[in-house]
């Protein structure tokens, strides 16, 4: 082949290289769901998604006392992570159902449960919670919207309590987070999943010296943990309807560590401070 012929050819394929349409650019992170947060999406009342809701009744499931699931209603995100929260003693889902609409909205499906009893002991709501998640991704209507590696536990009074049984039985979980948790059990040197404690200064029913704290300070295997105590708050705070320090420290841990989602960790490490925050303690920076 002619020498000429040869540079033509060459000086074509480097034409159509330089032309070429670039390729689409791969996500560093699958997981993420939503737009980039910052202090003020955190801190709304409602994310990015549509939701829907639907009712699971007590006959229908095995396990736990039936609940709600909150979920994004489109799909084009792909699959997201789940969350069950349990309610503490002798109360209902009512009072933290405000944390399913409020948690969905922002990308993943949640289910506030009933338990069998309103009298349920801290382990007996633990299995419920991990009930309550086998239902939603093995069962329940949504389960091809959610991806079942990706699963975490929340939970207020022996709820929270139950939230660290749960973590301790099935170290697969994701995430974690007690909220003014009680539990008779004041070492948890076995969890091996990411747990965020809230506690309040002022709890006179799970005071944070026997219980918040050093629950926190047994988890030596957690790969990571933090722990936030609310300034001048009481027992119920997480129970409020609208604690937006709950609400958006809780969101930023699910996203960091269901999602893997490192555009959270600007909330989280540095440790927060603030009016709203008595005491802020972590493992700071997450791997």
């Amino acid at each position: 082949m002619p020498v000429s012929t040869l540079r033509t050819a060459f000086c074509a394929a480097i034409a159509a290289l330089l032309i070429a349409p670039a390729a689409p650019a791969v996500a560093a992170n699958p997981y993420e769901r939503g737009p980039a947060p910052t202090n003020a999406s955190i801190e709304a009342s409602r994310g990015s998604f549509a939701i829907s809701q639907v009712t699971v009744s007590r006959s229908s499931v095995t396990g736990f006392g039936g609940g709600t699931v909150y979920y994004p209603t489109s799909t084009s995100a792909g699959t997201f992570g789940a969350v069950a929260i349990s309610p503490g003693f002798t109360a209902s889902q009512s009072s933290i159902a405000w944390l399913g609409p409020r948690l969905a909205s922002q990308g993943f499906v949640v289910i506030t449960i009933d338990t069998l009893s309103t009298l349920d002991q801290p382990d007996s709501r633990g299995t419920q919670l991990l009930a309550a998640l086998d239902y939603l991704t093995q069962r329940s209507s949504v389960r091809t919207r959610i991806d079942a590696t990706r699963l975490g536990v929340m939970g207020h009074s022996m709820g929270g309590g139950g939230s660290l049984a749960a973590a301790r039985t099935r170290p697969a979980l994701q995430a974690a987070v007690p909220l003014t948790p009680w539990h008779g059990t004041k070492s948890w040197t076995s969890v091996r999943v990411p747990v965020m404690i809230i506690g309040a200064e002022n709890d006179t029913v799970a005071p944070v010296t026997s219980h918040s704290e050093p629950f926190y300070t047994s988890l030596t295997s957690a790969p990571e943990k933090a722990y936030l105590e609310l300034n001048n708050a009481s027992h119920s705070a997480p129970t409020s309807g609208g604690n937006v320090t709950v609400a958006k420290y809780s969101l930023s841990w699910l996203k960091r560590f269901i999602d893997n989602d490192t555009r959270y960790e600007q909330f989280l490490c540095p440790a927060p401070s603030g009016s709203a925050i008595q005491e802020y303690r972590n493992t700071c920076p997450h791997s």
